[in-house]
């Protein structure tokens, strides 16, 4: 998809308060509306300048997309970082996208899950949602963490600030990727007086440098010499909660998996830790080891493209 420039649709710039934005809007949407407008692509113009008051209007939806930098080009190829809006709180619902509205593709991949503001007829403050990102060693071992979150608010001269606060939250032993912590009353204010609401913060982990989680499974890539995948051998394997001593079964090839089960994440069930067996080749940077190739080429029938009819 392609990136696009709110601020360079509407011709401000990125430090426009509200009535900028507001005024600069207007401004366009006179000019572009498709039931008056003369100008050519008036309407495709229109809905740009429609998809940018959406974002640059709304706090929360402008301080998550100012987040991505100012080095991004419109058109640019994009791609939403992994970790975009990480500690960023907001408020959930999407009705922004339910109303209707022909949203670009780059809006949907960055606001799907935003909302826009609304009157709240509820007895209480709105949620308030965030997603953070742990070790994966907090899942094995819980733990007591402190996390920053950041929230938009307007300041007297109608510009975007961040607020931050600190929370100590728990993390639970055997909590999974997508898995939600409810802190009570630490969402918005509630109007006259009404109790806060909640704060949902939504669990990512933090890649790790040894396993791929494949949901409560690891996948952990264990490197073979040669002559333990042919031979078979006893290894030691790293798991999260320890080294382990593992048997490799002889024939061995590259790409075979060796389940250990409930040596995943914790849990009822408990994930499994699958190693991916990956034969690696001694260079042949001596003399005596390219006189054992030499050996092995001689005595060894192996033609490794024989399936290919070669």
């Amino acid at each position: 998809m392609e990136f696009k420039d709110y601020y360079k649709l509407l011709e401000i710039e990125r430090t426009a308060t509200a009535d900028d934005i507001k005024s600069a809007y207007r401004k366009l949407a006179r000019k572009y509306h498709p039931d008056v407008s003369k100008e050519p692509q008036a309407e495709a113009r229109f809905k740009e300048i429609g998809e940018a008051y959406e974002v640059l209007q709304d706090p929360e939806k402008r301080a998550a997309y100012d987040q991505l930098g100012n080095h991004w080009r419109a058109g640019q190829e994009f791609t939403p970082p992994p970790d975009w809006a990480a500690g960023f709180e907001f408020t959930p619902g999407g009705a922004s996208m339910a109303d209707g509205t022909d949203y670009s593709d780059f809006f949907s991949a960055l606001f799907g899950n935003f909302s826009r503001h609304s009157a709240s007829t509820r007895a209480h403050g709105d949620d308030h949602h965030a997603k953070i990102f742990i070790a994966l060693e907090d899942a094995f071992h819980g733990g007591t963490h402190t996390i920053t979150l950041r929230s938009p608010q307007m300041n007297a001269q109608g510009q975007l600030v961040l607020r931050e606060r600190s929370l100590n939250i728990q993390i639970p032993k055997g909590i999974r990727a997508g898995q939600h912590i409810r802190l009570a009353r630490q969402g918005a204010p509630g109007a006259n007086g009404m109790p806060a609401g909640d704060l949902y913060l939504e669990i990512f982990f933090h890649p790790h440098p040894l396993y791929h989680l494949q949901g409560p499974d690891l996948m952990l890539s264990l490197p073979l010499a040669p002559w333990e995948a042919a031979l078979g051998a006893t290894v030691k394997a790293p798991t999260p909660t320890g080294v382990l001593e593992v048997k490799i079964p002889p024939g061995s090839q590259s790409g075979r998996k060796l389940r250990l089960k409930g040596r995943g994440i914790p849990g009822e069930p408990a994930g499994d830790l699958y190693l991916v067996l990956e034969v690696v080749l001694p260079t042949a940077d001596t003399e005596s080891a390219r006189q054992i190739y030499h050996t092995m080429a001689r005595e060894l029938a192996f033609n490794p493209r024989q399936a290919l009819g070669v």
